[in-house]
């Protein structure tokens, strides 16, 4: 990739996600407006322009417009959005949320507009709808000026699609330093990989849906004793704004407190030293040794599973669950990963034990589909 003159260059590298939007009287309550408004005002006088929301993001469009549309000029900030055509029945229902999203932000335009959470299931979904044809002629049209998608799956799939879809002009992949490794998120492979297109790279989950700045007590120590100010959220942060090719780093900030943070990271972001990059390396394998069930994502067990029950994905939320201790976080990720991909709950489990047979690494695994259906559907 020409590093110097790619797409989103300029942008400044902090993005403002709506997601996890501060709400009165805590989860389930309204958005706050006020809070919202004066965390828009923090970001913006900042200097950061970007913000990230969707069509299915629980009241985000309409508090976008509450907070920044009806608020600032309109060329002053890009306003990202995103297609679930997955969401709808028909590719007519499909193409209608676009408009919808229009109405509900009256922003008029979308600067970047993504389809919505390519994997291996939705990919098809997609092409059946015929989106990336409609996001074309939306460009064609001014409605929106950039086009893309986001993405959670295998880096050979993000080949393929990029392969087939050289019409897109940006990713957006779930990169820190926890997954860089990953076998299961896949970080690095996947941002080889749209480097490999000459994609530029937004940054979504780069604190692991606030995962990173909570630590297991060991983790944690390696990095308070190399530096007892830094925030957990600036190693983080910090790590993924060392990387080439970046239109800018999401960040779903709930609170005044977390924009202040991200923002004195960002002023002037600083690069990790090597001190501090073997600091993080401590700090991970701390993490690693917590890891309770040694799954190794092989995928033996679920082709042998006749209730097609998402065995590795289910461990992969227990071992987060003991590592971060984010409940509410690994409980939308277990259902994200059984039901949302059409696969089995733990509960489904008819103890055939035919996973337990194909197990590489001899895990418990009738039993430990037992303890996380204790733990998430109870």
């Amino acid at each position: 990739m020409g590093m110097h003159d790619y797409l989103g260059m300029d942008i400044p590298k902090l993005g403002f996600g709506l997601m996890r939007l501060p709400r009165v009287g805590g989860r389930g309550g309204p958005v706050d407006i006020p809070q919202l408004q004066e965390m828009v005002d923090l970001f913006m006088q900042a200097g950061f322009t970007y913000f990230d929301t969707a069509y299915i993001y629980d009241d985000s469009e309409v508090s976008a417009k509450a907070a920044l549309v009806d608020r600032y000029p309109r060329e002053s900030y890009q306003l990202a959005n995103k297609l679930p055509a997955w969401h709808a029945k028909t590719r007519k229902e499909s193409e209608a949320l676009f408009y919808e999203s229009l109405e509900r932000t009256g922003a008029g335009y979308f600067d970047y507009y993504l389809l919505h959470n390519i994997d291996a299931m939705r990919a098809e979904t997609f092409e059946a709808f015929e989106s990336w044809e409609f996001l074309v002629r939306l460009k064609e049209e001014g409605l929106i000026k950039h086009l893309g998608f986001s993405f959670h799956d295998s880096a050979d799939l993000l080949d393929e699609v990029l392969t087939k879809h050289p019409e897109t002009e940006f990713v957006q992949l779930q990169i820190n330093y926890a997954d860089w490794e990953s076998h299961f998120i896949q970080s690095r492979a996947c941002y080889e990989v749209a480097l490999k297109h000459n994609k530029p790279i937004i940054i979504m989950e780069p604190l692991k849906g606030g995962s990173l700045v909570n630590l297991p007590a060991n983790a944690m120590a390696e990095l308070t004793t190399h530096n007892i100010n830094a925030s957990m959220a600036s190693w983080a942060m910090r790590y993924v704004c060392d990387l080439k090719g970046i239109i800018t780093i999401l960040s779903g900030m709930s609170n005044p407190e977390q924009m202040r943070d991200n923002l004195a990271t960002f002023r002037r972001p600083r690069p990790l030293s090597n001190k501090e990059r073997a600091a993080l390396g401590r700090a991970l394998f701390e993490m690693e040794k917590l890891s309770a069930i040694p799954c190794t994502l092989c995928d033996y067990c679920v082709s042998s599973c006749p209730c097609s029950i998402a065995i590795p994905s289910i461990f992969e939320v227990m071992n987060n669950l003991t590592l971060y201790g984010n409940k509410d976080g690994c409980r939308f990720d277990y259902y994200w990963y059984t039901k949302g991909n059409k696969k089995g709950l733990a509960s489904d489990c008819t103890e055939c034990a035919a996973c337990e047979a194909a197990c590489t690494q001899k895990i418990n695994i009738i039993e430990e589909l037992a303890r996380a259906a204790a733990t998430f559907e109870s």
